[in-house]
């Protein structure tokens, strides 16, 4: 009898591990060896868990329904691997002028992205492309970074990305990129302000090597565009 009575009291922890409720709310913190915690954070987003992270200590406070925090720290666990520390991306954007007025100062269009512009002109069929800008940035995966160029009569190109975060199957997801150019106007009495032109985006998916227009943005009227168009290579 009493070895049957030690045997249920062993057991009786099980059972009730067992039982948790998996809609109880619960918290946990995971300490993470290699991976960056912001690009943990974003890739958990659609996990259904709130998260905070601290870059410092290397950590990640997870709270939710038990169902979901579980399943966010067996997805922590994939990911928390050596591999994961170790990469970064870097990012190209060329800013594109489609017009119809003949330019002879006109930078010709690289090689690298003849491709995607002559596909380009099969919906928007301006007589002329031409390369204003091309900048480029390195970023470590989850952490952003921005870069810019100055052109004639002081006009800005800009580029700038929230984070850059690598995702399966060779994804890159950018969340808040910014590309645009900064036109001066100058005002004897006021002095010079800025017309912003450019491309704002929460969230752009982009395969590594993929050549992608992110968007247009009508430049100096509706005869005149401006396109983006990205290219995202991850480095060991």
């Amino acid at each position: 009898m009493k070895r049957l009575i030690v045997c249920l009291a062993l057991a009786l922890p099980v059972v009730a591990q067992n039982n948790q409720d998996p809609n109880e709310e619960i918290q946990r913190i995971i300490k993470l060896k290699y991976a960056d915690p912001m690009t943990v954070s974003n890739l958990l987003r659609d996990f259904r868990v709130a998260t905070r992270f601290d870059e410092n200590l290397k950590v990640i406070a997870l709270s939710g329904r038990r169902a979901n925090v579980m399943t966010a720290e067996d997805a922590i666990k994939e990911l928390d691997v050596p591999s994961a520390s170790q990469k970064d991306v870097d990012l190209t954007v060329y800013f594109v002028i489609g017009s119809d007025i003949n330019d002879a100062s006109a930078t010709a269009i690289p090689a690298d992205i003849q491709s995607t512009v002559a596909t380009l002109k099969t919906t928007f069929p301006f007589k002329n492309y031409s390369l204003l800008d091309a900048l480029s940035l390195r970023s470590r995966s989850g952490v952003g970074a921005e870069s810019s160029g100055v052109l004639a009569h002081n006009r800005i190109t800009q580029f700038k990305v929230r984070s850059a975060t690598l995702e399966p199957n060779s994804m890159v997801r950018l969340d808040q990129l910014r590309a645009g150019l900064r036109t001066p106007i100058v005002d004897p009495k006021s002095g010079t302000t800025y017309i912003d032109t450019g491309i704002t985006t929460e969230v752009v998916d982009v395969k590594e090597g993929q050549k992608l227009v992110v968007g247009r943005s009508s430049v100096d009227g509706p005869d005149r565009a401006l396109f983006l168009i990205l290219i995202a290579k991850v480095v060991e």
